[in-house]
């Protein structure tokens, strides 16, 4: 997939931007989010986690810090490498294909990925990742949206611009339970008019 040029874009962006991400602090409002997932994850007694679009690894690292068996991946080979020299589990990996046993985790973690996903293709990644879920699973997905939007973001700083799709709330919300069980849905005010984060936490259903 690394052809198409829409991965390509994504690719030459995150490569050159990588070492700049890595210097950056989370935010607070980012922090409490992954904080109260690794709660509901460490209440359940679960241990294996996958991170989608782990970017440098800040994420992963964390998730790792605090007791969990985790495997990372990103599009990106230069965020990849920041993942591996962090002692991390990366792999170069398209999300749309992921190279894992069905049922290998038993959570899977996305932040600010597949927002730079095509809508056509955004069912296809989240069967994907009910797909390699244990039965049980919790998913938590976080992406920017609030409105419907699909193309290059003409505020985007990056160069070359990045692709972004964002959906309404309903709209994220329809998609997403035709494959999981919405544990709770949160937006959260960017600050920037009816663009807003996104906030999911999911399961994936027994049976």
């Amino acid at each position: 997939m690394a052809t198409n040029p829409l991965r390509a874009n994504l690719i030459l962006s995150y490569n050159v931007q990588a070492e700049q991400r890595a210097k950056s602090e989370i935010e607070d409002w980012k922090a409490a989010e992954r904080g109260v997932f690794l709660e509901l994850f460490k209440s359940e007694h679960k241990q294996s986690l996958l991170e989608i679009g782990a970017g440098h690894g800040r994420d992963s690292k964390f998730f790792q810090e605090n007791g969990l068996q985790v495997s990372c991946i990103d599009l990106s080979p230069e965020m990849v490498k920041l993942c591996q020299q962090k002692g991390l589990n990366a792999r170069v990996m398209d999300m749309i294909d992921l190279d894992f046993g069905d049922e290998s985790f038993d959570a899977v973690y996305s932040l600010n990925s597949l927002l730079h996903l095509p809508k056509t293709e955004l069912p296809f990644v989240l069967h994907e990742v009910k797909r390699v879920l244990k039965a049980d699973g919790l998913f938590f997905l976080g992406v920017y949206g609030g409105y419907d939007f699909e193309g290059s973001w003409e505020k985007d700083s990056y160069i070359p611009k990045r692709f972004f799709s964002f959906h309404s709330d309903e709209g994220l919300q329809r998609v997403v339970t035709a494959d999981f069980e919405l544990l709770s849905f949160k937006p959260i005010s960017s600050g920037d008019g009816d663009l807003h984060f996104q906030s999911l936490t999911l399961r994936k259903p027994i049976s």
